[in-house]
């Protein structure tokens, strides 16, 4: 179900826009509503990095590492490595520059009338700075078991746009076309909590399982406007966004919460040696989908909700994760590797074949994790420096439709790129007390963490 760009001719009659109901949730990632809103959607950041300022000093390679308080989300397993009981504690800032394509040409020459002056689709940039109290967990190790408790900021994220519609031609279809005219915006946040149990299985060998409670808070909101005017002239010129030309206001939200189950091992290979590996289900989150008359809608009359509660639901994806880590024998390095898989394929296949089209991609990502720590003693406190990379593959859904026929939705949904996150970080430890500041530098996205371990 895909909306047609508007004719721009002398009459401007407006023409009722469908919804394209392709939600990309993913975790990045939904698809869905009105053509220009699902580029808003599609540009939602999931975190599936593990909690703690450490290990994001280590570039989030931990899983093979899960010696702390945070292994209760990252890895269950590791939890039997800890010998007294731990609270955690983190808060994490983020800084997101989100791009978006918000007007110019989709095909064609330009005709120069009003602000159809660009040949090419023209970007922009979201910018959002947010905080928040991002993990928080207990752990009480026994013997040959451990408990923990925990509460993770899965997803924060906020995203806004404002669009004046893509000009260009499409064959068969005389004249030329604009699409959408739109201001949009996302609110998101993702809160887990849940428990998780490790238990020895022998000298060298533990499992873990855990159990989350996904609660998500997912709004998006999009207003579509008509040009301030039903001529030729307005057709082309930029619009004012005027409350009296808004044509419809969609809504598309998730509130529902679900469970997800995770499971672990740790294996100590050798002395210096382990081997990590996790598994995290997708759960499936149910979205609702709202459509509000505005008072340009010729359908209906203003405020009248004539799509309202319409149920859909999508796959979250699957992660899995394995990896390695060395440490020395005076304890002083310690290094990991570690690869992870993100399934955001499962969304794009569980939607309907009315909910997509053939050349919608959304590609798995594979993550490369290398970090490293050196410690070493300043006093009675311990101190210790990390640096570290990982490789972010492109998992931004887009379009590989026919360019000529599709050209607007491959300018509104274009490929993203591949990208690298430089992190690092430093900590201090004293008898009891443990404190990290860790970074995630990337052109999209920056994440600081200050996290404390207290153990009892």
């Amino acid at each position: 179900m895909r909306p047609a760009p508007a004719r721009v001719d002398s009459a401007m009659t407006p023409r009722a826009r469908k919804v394209r109901a392709t939600l990309v949730v993913c975790l990045m990632c939904v698809i869905g509503s009105p053509e220009v809103s699902a580029q808003a959607i599609t540009s939602l950041e999931f975190s599936f990095s593990n909690p703690g300022a450490r290990s994001l000093g280590f570039g989030g390679a931990f899983v093979a590492l899960a010696d702390d308080a945070t292994a209760a989300f990252a890895n269950p397993a590791g939890l039997i490595q800890i010998a007294e009981p731990e609270v955690s504690v983190e808060g994490r800032s983020w800084r997101y520059s989100t791009p978006y394509t918000s007007g110019g040409r989709a095909s064609g020459e330009p005709t120069g009338r009003g602000i159809d002056t660009v040949a090419v689709p023209q970007r922009s940039v979201s910018a959002a700075d947010l905080t928040g109290l991002s993990y928080v967990s207990l752990v009480y190790p026994r013997k040959r078991w451990a408990l923990a408790f925990f509460r993770h900021q899965l997803a924060n994220f906020e995203f806004g746009l404002e669009t004046q519609g893509l000009f260009g031609t499409l064959p068969g279809i005389p004249g030329d076309l604009r699409s959408q005219i739109q201001t949009s915006r996302i609110d998101l946040e993702i809160l887990t909590r849940g428990l998780a149990l490790g238990f020895r299985a022998g000298d060298r060998l533990s499992f873990g399982l855990g159990l989350s409670h996904l609660d998500p808070s997912i709004l998006l909101l999009g207003w579509d406007y008509l040009p301030d005017e039903d001529t030729a002239e307005s057709g082309f010129a930029a619009a004012s966004f005027l409350p009296e030309r808004l044509q419809q206001v969609v809504s598309l939200e998730a509130d529902r919460p679900e469970w997800s189950l995770t499971a672990g091992f740790l294996w100590r290979m050798a002395e210096k040696w382990n081997l990590g590996g996790l598994y995290r289900q997708g759960a499936d989150l149910n979205y609702q989908l709202g459509l509000e008359a505005g008072p340009a809608n010729t359908d209906f009359p203003a405020g009248v909700r004539f799509v309202d509660g319409f149920e859909v639901t999508y796959s979250f994806p699957e992660v899995y994760a394995l990896g390695t880590a060395y440490r020395s024998r005076d304890g002083r390095w310690t290094g990991a590797l570690e690869w992870r898989r993100i399934e955001y394929s499962a969304f794009l296949e569980s939607l309907l074949p009315q909910q997509r089209d053939e050349g919608d991609v959304l590609d798995d990502a594979d993550e490369l994790h290398l970090g490293g720590e050196y410690a070493f003693f300043a006093g009675t406190s311990l101190l210790a420096v990390r640096l570290g990379i990982w490789h972010d593959p492109d998992h931004q859904i887009r379009s590989e439709a026919n360019p000529v026929e599709e050209s607007f939705l491959a300018a509104i949904l274009p490929a993203g790129e591949d990208e690298l996150h430089f992190t690092g970080g430093f900590g201090i430890a004293f008898e009891r007390l443990q404190i990290d500041l860790g970074f995630d530098l990337s052109e999209r996205i920056d994440t600081a963490s200050l996290s404390a371990i207290y153990s009892f």
